[in-house]
């Protein structure tokens, strides 16, 4: 078994982060993984994106090949749309619907929803507010993984909490806290709406 993943979004959005909970989980549960990011405008507000491979086999490259995807994780809706090529025709699209504008001439988000509501398995939400409401607005990141986690069959739900458990754990319990109930808001909307 194996899945490919992109991870997209805005430099500060929190997608590094994902990637390293989802390598953690993976590690943890056994996994081969494979890396490559692209964070180069990071502090500018520019794109960020990552390829991560898992499998219960090696894995030879670290780059997903055009339409092989199997998800694309995106903390901004434009993000998602400039990685479909990379997607699989079964793959699925799970983004956040605040869009970040970053640029002069971005379109209108009506137009960027019309275009993700087309596409055939999407879960989109406003990972914003839903970290809001769980307390911790910094969380939003947690919010997109749990959702992801709704549909992602390689990892377990409690893996991946388990990964944020060591990787936020020296920022203290109440970080901690927040992000797995984050998660949990993510992962439970996902599974009402898949």
């Amino acid at each position: 078994m194996k899945q490919d993943i992109i991870l997209a979004g805005v430099g500060g959005q929190g997608i590094l982060s994902i990637a390293t909970v989802i390598g953690s989980a993976a590690l943890e549960q056994g996994l081969y993984i494979k890396q490559a990011e692209v964070h180069g405008m990071s502090q500018r507000g520019g794109d960020v994106q990552s390829h991560l491979r898992l499998s219960t086999s090696p894995i030879h490259s670290d780059l997903i090949p055009h339409g092989s995807a199997d998800f694309i994780i995106s903390l901004e809706p434009m993000e998602a749309l400039r990685y479909l090529p990379f997607l699989s025709e079964d793959g699925w699209i799970i983004t956040n619907t605040v869009p970040v504008r970053n640029i002069p001439n971005y379109p209108p988000i009506e137009d960027v929803l019309e275009e993700l509501g087309k596409l055939p398995r999407l879960i989109a939400l406003d990972v914003d507010a839903a970290a809001r409401e769980t307390g911790s607005a910094r969380s939003a990141n947690m919010v997109l993984l749990g959702a992801s986690a709704g549909v992602m069959s390689i990892l377990e739900p409690d893996k991946l909490r388990d990964g944020i458990v060591r990787i936020f754990s020296r920022k203290g319990d109440a970080v901690v806290a927040a992000n797995i109930k984050a998660f949990d808001a993510g992962l439970q909307f996902s599974l009402k709406n898949k």
